[in-house]
């Protein structure tokens, strides 16, 4: 058992450098003129994907320089030009350069920034776009876009993925029903997607069906008491995090990116650790709303990744928000009704909940590292 243990430890400690960032994304804002029948295209692209598929690191020391960057900038446009088609009822729409390739940062690291227009002649006949860049090494890879239609007045974002390669892009503003749709699509994988949240829920989760008592955890005497206890912990956080959400996406508030990141790091082991302590038994509600408030932000700079149309920025907003309650709320059903039946057997209070707290907390402190002092790990 010891052996099995250790072995289960190493293993998902190494999986969690893996889930240290959220998963490869890239970001365009597509504006079309309809004067002209060009589009304006802002594509954003993770360097440690570009480095992963075209080698930028010449001298192999783990750190890109923007010389190394910049002298490859040719093959970087080329590469991601040819992953990218847009076609105008049956003619395909010739890419010509917009911009000098510029940097920027993200939440999980430096983006290249690529700026580049597209001429289509009419968009009389429709527009398609076919996305596939990093499908061939990442069938997880997205593109996420914002489509501005002609006239400006609103956009519709699309998510592009292995199986959503080509998709129509709208030449009105898209209703509200679709945008409210999109961003709560949106709310539930970036919830089921963003492991730092999950594992911190997870976190507050597992002792909601025992009970502190005399330095030890006890099962709790009935499903009612547990229920309570997770509704008092869920609403919390739902609470906090709603709150700064809806502030950071709004402007009123604004926090380093880094700070967030590793504060959202740190929250998962301290709530993690104290399973094992049980110093905050019967205020869990508290630790999940403090903590929450910083969840918040992590929500905000995912959304604000996505884009935000400023036509329907409440709808993306309520949408957004939407959507993460509703995937929180599906990790929560499926979870607790298998703790609370397991509650009273030795497995679950000797070895799944402080076992499983420790290697979260174990995860969670690699995450920490990373993200605070910008530690990449031998992984």
């Amino acid at each position: 058992m010891r052996r099995l243990i250790a072995l289960l430890l190493a293993t998902l400690a190494v999986a969690g450098s893996a889930w240290a960032h959220k998963p490869s994304d890239s970001y365009l804002t597509m504006r079309a003129n309809g004067d002209n029948g060009q589009v304006d295209v802002r594509w954003d692209i993770a360097l440690r994907d570009l480095d992963y598929v075209l080698e930028l690191d010449r001298d192999g020391n783990g750190e890109l320089t923007w010389g190394e960057v910049r002298t490859r900038a040719d093959d970087i446009t080329r590469y991601a030009t040819s992953h990218l088609v847009l076609t105008a009822g049956d003619k395909i729409c010739e890419w010509q350069d917009g911009g000098a390739m510029q940097l920027d940062k993200h939440s999980d690291g430096t983006y290249t920034v690529l700026s580049l227009v597209a001429k289509c002649g009419t968009f009389d006949r429709g527009l398609k776009v076919r996305y596939s860049l990093l499908f061939d090494v990442d069938p997880t890879h997205r593109g996420l876009v914002q489509w501005i239609a002609p006239g400006g007045l609103a956009s519709q974002p699309l998510v592009f993925s292995g199986d959503s390669a080509e998709q129509s892009l709208q030449l009105e503003a898209p209703s509200a029903w679709k945008t409210l749709k999109q961003y709560v699509i949106e709310g539930v994988w970036h919830i089921w997607l963003g492991y730092d949240h999950i594992l911190f829920l997870l976190s507050l989760l597992l002792p909601a069906v025992l009970l502190r008592q005399h330095d030890r955890w006890e099962p709790a005497p009935s499903l009612r008491r547990s229920l309570l206890e997770v509704l008092k912990v869920v609403t919390a956080f739902t609470l906090a995090h709603s709150i700064t959400l809806s502030l950071a996406v709004l402007g009123f508030v604004s926090l380093p990116s880094r700070f967030v990141e590793s504060t959202i790091a740190a929250s998962v082991v301290f709530a993690a650790l104290n399973n094992i302590r049980g110093s905050i038994e019967k205020k869990r509600w508290v630790m999940a709303f403090t903590f929450g408030l910083i969840h918040g932000f992590g929500f905000a700079s995912a959304l604000a990744d996505l884009g935000l149309p400023q036509g329907a920025l409440a709808l993306a907003l309520v949408g957004f928000n939407l959507g993460v309650e509703l995937g929180q709320m599906v990790i929560v059903t499926a979870f607790v009704p298998i703790a609370f039946a397991l509650r009273g057997t030795g497995f679950y209070r000797r070895w799944f909940m402080p076992i499983g707290s420790i290697i979260i907390a174990i995860i969670a402190t690699y995450w920490f590292l990373q993200r605070a002092f910008d530690f990449q790990g031998p992984f």
